[in-house]
């Protein structure tokens, strides 16, 4: 494990607003699966350069919590993962010419939460300026999906979060997680 880890927020600074943005998805989720009073923190205030240290303080803290719980992504880790295997999906059929990683991570994160988290999270990811339509139909990036290294036979190991603050690892069938991906975009 490191010893430290050293963050230099005047580093944002220097930064288009995009790439801020899609540098806090991965802030956001974090807070999803982990600290509803993070997430709180993003619905009820205005994230600006000058107080974004404390939000990166505690991200970072933990995410280092839980890699140090679990350093070979044997249980816990993978809840780091929320948003991904769909996000990967959808920056594969984009080639990172459209949207960027932190960009498709929030799109990915979307059909990963119950209904009543998608608005919140909505809400949060307009706040951000990140996007919260897909580059094309759901259809065309599924089958990106399907090739996931998290996915095992005809099962893919998802994070879902039924209440900000928490989640769960769940192994889905395929057929499940293209249905919950296809409900989400043509409810």
């Amino acid at each position: 494990q490191p010893k430290g880890v050293l963050i230099d927020p005047d580093l944002l600074y220097t930064l288009p607003h995009r790439q801020v943005a899609a540098g806090l998805s991965e802030v956001v989720k974090i807070a999803l699966t982990s600290d509803a009073e993070l997430f709180s923190h993003f619905e009820e205030n205005e994230l600006t350069l000058d107080t974004v240290d404390t939000v990166l303080y505690r991200a970072v803290a933990l995410k280092a919590r839980i890699v140090e719980q679990d350093e070979r992504e044997a249980g816990l880790r993978k809840i780091l993962n929320f948003g991904h295997t769909y996000g990967h999906a959808i920056e594969s059929y984009t080639g990172m010419s459209e949207l960027l990683h932190g960009e498709c991570i929030a799109l990915g994160m979307l059909p990963m939460c119950a209904q009543p988290i998608q608005h919140r999270l909505l809400t949060v990811l307009k706040k951000l300026g990140l996007p919260t339509v897909l580059p094309t139909n759901a259809q065309e990036i599924l089958p990106l999906a399907m090739k996931d290294k998290k996915r095992t036979g005809d099962a893919i190991d998802c994070v879902l979060v039924e209440e900000v603050g928490s989640c769960q690892i769940v192994r889905l069938k395929t057929e499940d997680f293209s249905n919950r991906i296809l409900s989400y975009h043509n409810p």
